[in-house]
């Protein structure tokens, strides 16, 4: 294998993304000279510019910082991965249009780096991976004829909160051997002193079941707010009147939208996983995904959506982020597309759809409004047509 002379403590692959830019941007501002390595053009002359390709609270100042002071760098050259000590992989096992995972997706993503690695290096793998699939990458580094440490460290942070959460969060570090596991430990150690130390097929569980966990609890509320609604009633009345000064129902969550690019994806791996014996969590796939379709079919009940123009309020997969990946407000534009005489969708963070259009559009157009993602910027909306509100950001007595 090609070695390199070593000129940065990190390299990111996969870094210019939602997990691994705010991860290598902390690393940098730690004082570690870090370089990004990512296959989009676009996005690393954004980053090397000293913009951010998404929004995420507090980064961008501090990226400018670590750009200034030298110890940043984003590339499309793989032969920067051989110039680093660590090299924290972000690149997760996807699924595919049938919804299984696929486990050599990780080390075949990993095939321009190849030629770079060396011995000495630490490998951390750092996104949702099928369990396994660290194993399986120190079987295919080992067959490269590379004496490497490899850990698996799952990324926790909650999308927009890298910044705070890297630091405020236990890491979990997930390694074989003892020099592997303190070598990584060293690294997390200069974001925060609270690691937990596991074997890799633990910590890969670890980071499924996470997910997962919360995918059933939406699922749960989700079900209740179904059950409540059909019968007329206000699902978030009941929520508080629950959890108020009530510690054992303190965590229920509101009902929404359940997306994202993780916990439906997180929830089939693990499956999968257990030879898709997993009726939990099927279930909760089901409620969780079935969600939009419930609610045009209460409006159908209401009114005559053909006759009727929809507007759509927020496409992002959560508030106040402009991701929309796997986003459940695509599922009912598509599914209102078909029932009503016209959509019209808005965000005020999503920059990459075309077709949406201004909020002040919306509101002077439509005659029927479906709140799919709950932005702050919707709460002063003062709407007279009809409103679908799953999120009750409209409070009490706003329902389908």
């Amino acid at each position: 294998m090609t070695t390199s002379a070593r000129t940065r403590d990190v390299v990111v692959v996969g870094g210019c993304g939602h997990v691994g830019l705010p991860l290598a941007i902390a690393l940098a501002q730690r004082g570690l000279d870090v370089g990004v390595y990512d296959l989009s053009e676009i996005a690393t002359k954004l980053v090397n510019d000293g913009n951010l390709p998404f929004e995420e609270s507090g980064a961008e100042p501090v990226l400018r910082e670590v750009i200034d002071a030298g110890r940043f760098v984003a590339t499309t050259d793989p032969a920067v991965v051989g110039t680093a000590d660590t090299v924290i992989v972000v690149i997760g096992t996807p699924v595919d249009e049938h919804l299984n995972p696929d486990p050599n997706a990780l080390p075949q993503a990993l095939a321009a780096c190849n030629p770079y690695f060396h011995d000495g290096q630490l490998i951390i793998l750092r996104s949702t991976v099928y369990p396994g699939v660290t194993a399986l990458v120190e079987t295919r580094l080992a067959e490269l004829g590379v004496q490497v440490d490899v850990a698996f460290c799952p990324e926790r942070i909650l999308e927009g909160y890298a910044m705070t959460e890297l630091s405020s969060l236990p890491q979990i570090i997930g390694a074989r051997t003892e020099r592997a596991s303190s070598r990584a430990a060293a690294l997390f150690g200069k974001l925060t002193d609270k690691l937990v130390l596991v074997e890799p097929e633990e910590a890969e569980l670890a980071k499924l079941f996470t997910n997962v966990w919360r995918y059933i609890k939406f699922a749960a509320v989700n079900q209740f707010y179904m059950i409540a609604n059909s019968q007329g009633l206000d699902f978030e009345r009941i929520r508080k009147a629950i959890a108020q000064d009530y510690d054992r129902a303190a965590d229920m969550p509101r009902a929404g939208f359940a997306a994202g690019p993780c916990l439906f994806k997180d929830t089939m791996q693990l499956g999968a996983f257990n030879d898709n014996n997993f009726a939990l969590g099927h279930a909760a796939m089901l409620v969780n995904e079935g969600l939009p379709l419930y609610m045009v079919s209460q409006l159908e009940q209401r009114y005559d959506l053909s006759q009727m123009t929809v507007g759509i309020l927020g496409m992002a997969f959560k508030g106040g982020s402009d991701d929309i990946r796997s986003s459940l407000s695509y599922k009912i534009k598509r599914i209102l597309t078909f029932k009503a005489k016209q959509v019209l969708t808005t965000d005020p963070y999503v920059k990459v759809d075309p077709d949406l259009v201004s909020l002040d559009e919306v509101v002077a157009k439509a005659d029927l409004f479906v709140v799919a993602t709950p932005h702050d910027d919707y709460r002063r909306l003062r709407l007279t047509k009809p409103v679908a509100d799953v999120w009750n950001i409209y409070g009490a007595g706003v329902r389908i």
